[in-house]
């Protein structure tokens, strides 16, 4: 149980399981496991034990069998061995129904295949990825539906990064079109440096016809606009923090979208965090993976990985706990992170990050200090997204902004708003995407809202472009309301 900024008792907000399970999770599976470790030797006079683990009867003395077995390596050429997560599905199919792939699409066979039943196919000769693992949005939903903490998303990252590395053309058109959706901040980083004629260009009605004829990107969707300066020249601009105070310092993960597209996102963050007295850093950083997990780009997520982790460990070694504006970078480096790399310090930078708001909810009287505070806001409808639910942070914004003079919110639903990342922007998902968020688009027609909140980029990406509605951060309104 946490104190909450207003006294109240709440409970901890949930990590996927909550963090210290996804860490324990990441642990276990970072262990080296080899084929002569797991081999279980067994003497005449041992009980023998099922998989159930409830002792066998003894076996006759005329009877053979091998007292010496070898056990198959699943995913002999990968670092991790998930077998006992696999065992510990019970098979009551609570993630497939949690799904939001598997409701619209037929022909997606659901997460309990994707993970452990894959999994077990593993342990046979010759049985390959299937294709099918493409088609998941990685919006980890599962990981929060599963009773009995099967590590699914973990499952789908590994088979989806098997399944591009040994069974995708690095020819085709999918892969082609996947990696550069993956790599977004390299485009994002060139498009920056000339963001008028980016955005004109990648805008231009031609541009998008070629664009999904010749790589499978959706021409049904407006790019992102880039802006006229990043979040870090402004940072540079600026020259960097205006507090400093060693008792009280964040380092500040912006992540791609805060610095090319919306860098007013990560202005906010700083600015309300100064305002709290807080010293912010702004460390050297790649991009959190997210996308990369997503589309099975394991290899480059593992590089931006270990950049992120050298930064972010010399941060906290500084006295700074890491915070980001984005809830899937949050989640990414606490879960993702510590479950798929073996990386010094990835465990230390797991331990200590945080998405913003929730940090100042559990550092800072929030609610005290928006006691006065006046907002000429309007009316909210918030949504919140898949990977604010995975850590348990999705009923926040409404819970700190519902009571504070000039500002309407109502929650819009638990559904999921189907973008999910790159997911939506593929031709092929696109009508799927659509479908997935019919019912958050539904919901925000009908609530009182004139406007859109929520604290996911991707996710503000496709409420506007379902319903036509500004969508902001809930770091600006903070801004709005605290900053001078």
């Amino acid at each position: 149980m946490t104190a909450t900024d207003d006294g109240d008792r709440t409970t901890e907000p949930n990590r996927t399981n909550s963090r210290d399970q996804a860490t324990e999770r990441g642990r276990t599976a970072q262990r080296d496991r080899t084929a002569e470790e797991g081999k279980q030797r067994r003497t005449d006079g041992e009980r023998r034990v099922t998989d159930g683990g409830v002792a066998a009867a003894s076996a006759p003395e005329s009877a053979e069998y091998d007292t010496d077995p070898e056990l198959t390596d699943v995913f002999e050429e990968g670092d991790l061995d998930l077998r006992a997560g696999a065992d510990d599905c019970y098979k009551c199919t609570a993630c497939d129904t949690s799904c939001p792939v598997a409701e619209v699409d037929d022909e997606f066979p659901g997460p309990k295949f994707q993970g452990p039943e894959q999994w077990r196919l593993k342990r046979k000769e010759n049985a390959d990825i299937d294709d099918s693992v493409m088609s998941c949005s990685n919006c980890m939903r599962c990981d929060s539906a599963c009773p009995s903490s099967v590590p699914l998303s973990q499952m789908h990252n590994e088979a989806r990064g098997e399944y591009v590395s040994e069974r995708m053309s690095t020819l085709s058109r999918e892969y082609v079109r996947n990696r550069i959706l993956a790599n977004y901040r390299t485009s994002a980083a060139v498009a920056s440096a000339v963001p008028r004629l980016a955005n004109f260009a990648m805008n231009f009605g031609p541009a998008r016809w070629a664009m999904e004829k010749l790589l499978g990107v959706t021409a049904e969707r407006d790019f992102p606009e880039f802006a006229s300066q990043t979040f870090r020249e402004w940072w540079r601009e600026r020259g960097g923090a205006r507090v400093e105070n060693p008792e009280k310092r964040v380092a500040y993960f912006h992540g791609c979208y805060a610095n090319y597209n919306t860098p007013e996102v990560g202005k906010a963050m700083v600015r309300v965090f100064e305002q709290f007295g807080y010293e912010v850093l702004v460390p050297p950083q790649g991009c959190s993976g997210t996308p990369m997990f997503a589309n099975g780009m394991l290899d480059d997520a593992r590089r931006h990985a270990e950049t992120n982790v050298e930064h972010l460990a010399a941060a906290l070694a500084d006295g700074a706990d890491v915070i980001a504006s984005c809830t899937s970078c949050s989640l990414s480096l606490r879960q993702e992170y510590p479950e798929l790399f073996d990386i010094d310090g990835i465990e230390d930078v797991s331990d200590n990050a945080f998405e913003a708001l929730e940090y100042l909810r559990i550092h800072e009287d929030l609610r005290g200090a928006l006691a006065d505070a006046e907002l000429d806001g309007g009316s909210f409808g918030y949504h919140g997204p898949c990977h604010a639910r995975n850590q348990g942070l999705h009923r926040q914004v409404v819970e700190l902004f519902r009571d504070v003079d000039g500002v309407e919110i109502e929650d819009v639903g638990d559904s999921c708003s189907g973008i999910s990342g790159t997911y939506g922007w593929k031709e092929e998902k696109y009508d799927k995407s659509m479908k997935i968020g019919e019912e958050m688009f539904d919901h925000m027609r009908h609530a009182e809202g004139d406007a859109g909140i929520t604290e996911c980029p991707t996710c503000a990406m496709q409420m506007e472009h379902g319903t036509g509605y500004e969508i902001r951060h809930p770091l600006e309104l903070l801004e709005d309301a605290l900053v001078e």
